[in-house]
Order: C-alpha cells, then sequence, then structure tokens
C-alpha cells in the first residue's frame, strides 16, 4: 500500500462504530488534505458556506463566553420546530439521549431489530439489560415487517421497543402510518422509542415524523440528531420529543449546562436559515439518486435503496470489505465503512455516505481496481464496470 496507511486497527478500536475523521486523518500525515469521507454520513450542502463565514467571524465571541443554560436554547429550538417546550429535551448528541433513555426508562428488556445503530444494542447489554434481537432478514431486503416485529415483542416479553426508522446501515424506510401502527400495537409497554435520526432525508413521503403523534402518547419517545441533519456531527447535538411528563424525567437528569456555545449559535441561526437547509435535502436526495445510479453500473454489487443519507452495498463473495477498506484509503484517500462489526452484518456489506458528484467519481474509480485485492497476479477482476447503465433497484445476489 502506498503510503503504509490501514484502518484495520483503528475500526477494530470499537465494536460497532467507525473511527473518527480526526484518527483517519493524523494516520495519513500530508496526504489527509485529500481524505474524502464517505464513513460518517453527512448533509454536505448545510451549513451554507455564507453560514461557516459568519461563525469564523464570531469564533472568538463563541469560544470565550459560556453558553445559555439548556431551557434557553431547547426554547429557541422549541420556536423554530413549533413545537411546545416542555416536550424537548436538547443533549449533547443523540447518544447522550439513548443512554439515559436506557438508566432511566429501561428496567429489564428491550427490543431492538438488526442491524441497527449500534449503541442501541451496545448501551443496554452494557448495564446488564436483556436485548432481544428481532433479526431483519437479507433475503427479505431487510424489510422491517411491523406485525412480525410486534408479534417477537409480545412472545419476547419485552418492555421497552426501538424502531429506526429510516433504519441504519440500510436506509430502509417505514411509512408513516406503520410507525403509527407500530406504536398503537404496542400501548402497554414501558416505552416505545422511534429514532427519527435520518427522517429529514426521506423523500416518498411528506411530513415522515411522528414526532407529533409522541406528545399525545403515554410511553412514546422520538429522538432526533441535529448533528447527522446539518452535517455539524462536531457539534455534537440532538433531541427527544414526548410528553412532557417524561420530557420533564429526562431534562431533569441532564446538566443545565449540556450544551456548548457553538451548537446555541447554529440553533439561533437556524430560523433565518430555513429556506438553505430545504434547499440542502434536495441537492442530497438528487446526489443519492445519482450514486445509487453509479454503484448499480457494477453488475456484481447489490445496491439497496434508501431514504437516508447513506447506501448499504452488498460486495462480491470474492471480496473482503475490510480489505476495501484499506485498498480504498491507501491508494485512493477515501474512508468507507464496512459493516463486519455490526450486529446481523457481514463485512461483505459496505455502507457508503452520499456524497456529491466528483466524490463519487473518485469511490467508482476506486472500485474499478479492487481486482487488485484478489491476492495474486492471475486474480479475476471482482468488479468490473459495464458500458450500459440502470436504473436504480433492489435486488439479492
Amino acid at each position: 500500500m502506498r503510503h503504509g496507511m490501514t484502518t484495520r486497527g483503528l475500526f477494530q478500536q470499537s465494536a460497532a462504530h467507525s473511527p473518527s475523521f480526526f484518527s483517519v486523518a493524523r494516520a495519513m500525515g500530508p496526504h489527509a488534505d485529500d481524505l474524502a469521507d464517505f464513513c460518517i454520513p453527512c448533509n454536505p450542502y448545510f451549513p451554507t458556506d455564507g453560514m461557516f463565514g459568519e461563525l469564523e467571524r464570531n469564533l472568538r465571541t463563541i469560544l470565550k463566553f459560556y453558553p445559555s443554560d439548556a431551557g434557553a436554547i431547547t426554547a429557541q429550538l422549541a420556536s423554530v420546530l413549533r413545537l411546545n417546550p416542555s416536550t424537548i429535551s436538547l443533549a449533547n448528541g443523540s447518544t447522550e439521549l439513548i443512554t439515559w433513555i436506557d438508566q432511566l426508562l429501561v428496567d429489564s428488556s428491550v427490543a431492538v431489530p438488526i442491524p441497527t445503530f449500534g449503541r442501541w444494542t451496545d448501551q443496554p447489554l452494557e448495564t446488564g439489560k436483556r436485548v432481544d434481537m428481532f433479526v431483519l432478514k437479507e433475503a427479505n431486503n431487510f424489510e422491517l415487517r411491523v406485525d412480525e416485529y410486534v408479534e417477537f415483542i409480545k412472545r419476547r416479553g419485552s418492555r421497552v421497543a426501538v424502531l429506526c426508522n429510516p433504519n441504519n446501515p440500510d436506509g430502509g424506510y417505514l411509512p408513516r402510518r406503520e410507525v403509527i401502527r407500530f406504536m398503537d400495537a404496542l400501548e402497554d409497554l414501558d416505552l416505545v422509542v422511534i429514532d427519527e435520526s435520518f427522517v429529514d432525508f426521506v423523500e416518498v413521503e411528506m411530513n415522515a415524523s411522528v414526532a407529533a403523534e409522541a406528545v399525545v402518547r403515554p410511553n412514546v419517545i422520538v429522538l432526533k440528531s441535529l448533528g447527522k441533519n446539518f452535517g455539524l456531527h462536531g457539534i455534537r447535538f440532538g433531541y427527544q420529543v414526548s410528553n412532557p411528563a417524561l420530557t420533564r424525567k429526562l431534562s431533569a437528569a441532564l446538566p443545565k449546562w449540556n450544551l456548548n456555545s457553538l451548537a446555541e449559535t447554529v440553533i439561533f441561526m437556524l430560523a433565518e436559515h430555513r429556506a438553505e437547509y430545504e434547499e440542502s435535502l434536495k441537492k442530497l436526495a438528487l446526489d443519492r439518486f445519482m450514486m445509487n445510479s453509479q454503484l448499480n453500473q457494477f453488475p456484481e454489487l447489490t445496491v439497496y435503496p434508501s431514504q437516508a443519507n447513506f447506501l448499504l452495498v452488498k460486495l462480491p463473495g470474492s471480496v473482503d470489505g475490510a480489505e476495501l477498506c484499506d485498498y480504498l484509503l491507501a491508494e485512493h484517500h477515501l474512508l468507507v465503512r464496512q459493516c463486519g462489526n455490526k450486529i446481523g452484518m457481514t463485512s461483505q456489506f459496505m455502507r457508503f455516505g452520499v456524497r456529491p458528484d466528483t466524490e463519487v467519481e473518485r469511490l467508482v474509480e476506486g472500485l474499478r481496481g479492487v481486482e487488485r485485492l484478489g491476492g495474486g497476479r492471475h486474480a479475476t477482476p471482482a468488479i468490473e464496470l459495464v458500458s450500459h447503465s440502470r436504473e436504480p433497484e433492489r435486488s439479492i445476489s
């Protein structure tokens, strides 16, 4: 490998998550400036250059002074979202809320579809809870079927149920009416959590969120991730929506100053830049379609349709995802995510964050050279680009 770079050690540091951009950049040294990140799904169009310019001009003030308390920042976010502030808790990333949900509201058992976001299995396992894992089958295209999941939850006697919509890592989306039906069927549970971290990227349905339903139900929490939506993972901010009693219980556990001044500044900027945010989602939806089309030109790949800002891809059996990660980083300076360390997946599956055309061209060029991973001079190409293109579709190898 050209620069002696490898992701294997970095990926092995965590059972379910990716290495940070910073750790990879440090490992790359002077080549980090050319690094393209397909690993962490991010909104590349927001904030706008103008918003970044405003943040840069005010950076000294932002860093030197204390932020407002959580109540003041939450009230502003509620105003922008047109929600009652008594139904929102704002935290230092959605994972902080997952931690408190587990510690405060999960007594004994939780049902989680797999594969999904790793903290929903890792967090309760770390605190000694029983995690009932409902397997989303590759033969069914990782589709979550509500009736089967509900029957599984009742059969196992799970007291808490989690549903991520769209799901991570496949981007599968459950229509809003089906999520409401899911909540109705589980009204006797201690808690139902709908993780909508990627719901703003949904294109097939208007008003996809069920947050308005959560505030009038006794046992439902809807989780949101502002970092994913706004392309600002580094700030670490997310929020939950639930009825006032649940919100009070979670808010009481959170520190009074649990958000930093940079998060506060961005939240107060949102009201003036809602139109730019909506435009960024349209651009990303187009990128998702085009990237899906580009990857579907490789007949050996299975590309799963997605309503999130990432695409799940299955590699041919002759290609190992860990080796592909190393190859794309070393030879093409592309950081990608293999899913072998996700419960319910293997290293044959890759999750690619949706990126603009110029970066996708680099990924396509990198995939053309995958035959080098065959292990010998006489290895046949594992992936070969064909001249025709196909409409994005879901298929199973």
